[in-house]
Order: C-alpha cells, then sequence, then structure tokens
C-alpha cells in the first residue's frame, strides 16, 4: 500500500464529511442515542472493517462512538483509510 501525498489526503478529506486528520490518522466521533445503538453501530463498522480487511482503533464512551484509520503496515494514510472511511460514512 503506497502513503498519499499531502495534496492527495486533503483531496481525500474532502470526499470524508466528519472526518478529521490527526498526524497520520483520520478520525471521527459519532454519537448515538445511548449505548445499546452505539454497540449496533460499532457492529456495523466492524463488518465493513472486515469486508474491507482494514481495521480501525474503536473507542466507546457510553453513546460515543470514536473511529481512527491509519494503515500501520505503510506507516500512515493510504487509499485504504479513505474508501474505509467512505463505507463507514455511508452508514449515517
Amino acid at each position: 500500500m503506497e502513503l498519499l501525498t499531502e495534496d492527495e489526503i486533503s483531496a481525500r478529506l474532502d470526499g470524508v464529511p466528519g472526518w478529521a486528520r490527526q498526524g497520520s490518522n483520520i478520525t471521527t466521533t459519532v454519537t448515538r442515542s445511548d449505548f445499546r445503538e452505539a454497540m449496533l453501530y460499532t457492529g456495523a463498522v466492524a463488518y465493513l472493517a472486515e469486508q474491507a480487511n482494514h481495521h480501525p482503533d474503536i473507542l466507546i464512551q457510553w453513546n460515543k462512538v470514536t473511529l481512527t484509520l491509519s494503515t500501520h503496515s505503510a506507516g500512515g494514510l493510504t487509499a485504504a483509510d479513505f474508501n474505509l472511511a467512505a463505507k463507514i460514512s455511508a452508514l449515517g
């Protein structure tokens, strides 16, 4: 997997609203109505991640789910991170 350039990262961030760059990661926090809904959302994210064979770091805080993506094996951001971010964002 090839690392994206700074210009490519900026352009791809425009395509995934709600995601922000933090160093060599992209991250988003989603708020659900309660813990159960946060867990159901996390399950849907896990399904998408398994399909893509690309797995986010996940932090669950009652009704908030924070997702962080980076391609650790490449040492930064790749197309795989943004492809999965777009699929996750489509969950709503």
